[in-house]
């Protein structure tokens, strides 16, 4: 097998892992789902109701944990609701047998992060969700766990996406503020502190409407239709003209960032995971920004970070510019062929406050 540079795989290394067998998969792989850094999963022919998440630990498999814990199956061809507030466990298409050495890391593709739709990688032998062990060979599954609203699903589909890792990939910050000097990431001055600091927009250039809110009783979302919901069915709007909000428990929220990010062509970049000292909340559950992404070649000016935002135990007052989280800027291991952007129909670039693709443009 090829000895691939140090740093995230790019879209051609992704396609000599799946042309040496490393990557393969139960039906032919499809055009567009080997993205700039990243590889789209499908979903299988059948989900698994489940009892409660789990994990595996270092000494089981996902069938052992799925034979205590099934309650029932959902056949997905076709197309099957999966219930709000329930969880399922998926068997994915695609199955790994990466090299030593090889890591992979697995997300929410941004369009289920934004319909508050619980999605994470499990794998056999697996003792954290979304990451995949060095040199693992082995299936994939995912927990699906529908949270703001219930969703129709069928096989085939895609919720997630991985990346691959070759060794050591994360940038130091000194690397990162290097980089912004020589190409900007961002269209404020840079906070740099175990990666990019981002903050939410909460005095919008013109008029008061800052985000949404999903909305508690609706009905489905199905995962095959595009700009077919009216958003009203669905959200409410926030607005503000104080510059402050008061997040609910238990309530989802749509926010964006105040800055403009931009990925060049030789990094990617990951959401850092929840921290609790910046407050009761978590923000962003779709994790991967590819190269290109808000970078000006690539067809973007700054785009701004959605911010899927979820209040824990208090209510919470969030104001403008509050850092909420971080990015974190890793190493490509080659230039990818394709960026993000309007060179392959990017869902999201250049966006500003923007629901998922299900939803009619506003």
């Amino acid at each position: 097998m090829t000895n691939f540079a140090t740093g995230v795989l790019a879209d051609h290394q992704i396609a000599q892992l799946i042309a040496s067998g490393a990557i393969t998969a139960d039906m032919p792989f499809t055009s567009g789902q080997v993205q700039p850094a990243s590889l789209d999963l499908r979903l299988g022919n059948v989900a698994y109701r489940v009892r409660a998440s789990f994990l595996t630990g270092s000494s089981r498999t996902v069938a052992d944990r799925l034979a205590e814990f099934t309650m029932h199956t959902v056949p997905l061809t076709g197309g099957a609701v999966l219930e709000k507030g329930c969880v399922y466990v998926v068997p994915l298409c695609e199955a790994l047998a990466l090299p030593s050495g090889m890591t992979a890391a697995a997300s929410a593709k941004s369009s289920i992060g934004r319909l508050d739709l619980l999605t994470r990688i499990i794998t056999d032998r697996g003792e954290a969700f979304d990451r995949v062990p060095a040199g693992y060979s082995g299936p994939l599954y995912v927990e699906i766990c529908p949270r703001s609203f219930s969703v129709v699903a069928q096989a085939g589909q895609m919720l997630n996406q991985i990346i691959f890792r070759q060794g050591q990939t994360l940038m130091s910050d000194a690397d990162l503020l290097a980089l912004h000097n020589q190409t900007p990431i961002v269209n404020t001055t840079p906070v740099i502190s175990d990666g990019l600091g981002f903050s939410v927009d909460l005095r919008p250039a013109s008029g008061s409407l800052i985000g949404y809110r999903a909305k508690p009783h609706t009905g489905v979302v199905d995962l095959s239709k595009l700009r077919h919901y009216a958003p009203t069915d669905y959200w409410e709007e926030v607005h503000t003209t104080t510059g402050w909000i008061i997040l609910d428990p238990g309530a989802f929220y749509i926010l964006v960032s105040r800055e403009q990010i931009a990925i060049p062509p030789m990094q990617a970049a990951e959401m850092a995971p929840y921290l609790a000292m910046v407050g009761e909340f978590r923000v962003h559950y779709a994790g991967f920004f590819d190269p290109g992404f808000g970078w000006a070649a690539a067809g973007g000016t700054g785009s701004r970070g959605v911010l899927e935002v979820r209040c824990h135990e208090a209510p919470f007052v969030l104001e403008h510019g509050q850092i909420v989280g971080r990015l974190v800027y890793e190493h490509m291991s080659a230039h990818p062929e394709a960026l993000y952007g309007a060179g392959i129909a990017s869902n999201y670039q250049g966006q500003g406050l923007q629901l998922s693709k299900h939803f009619a443009k506003t």
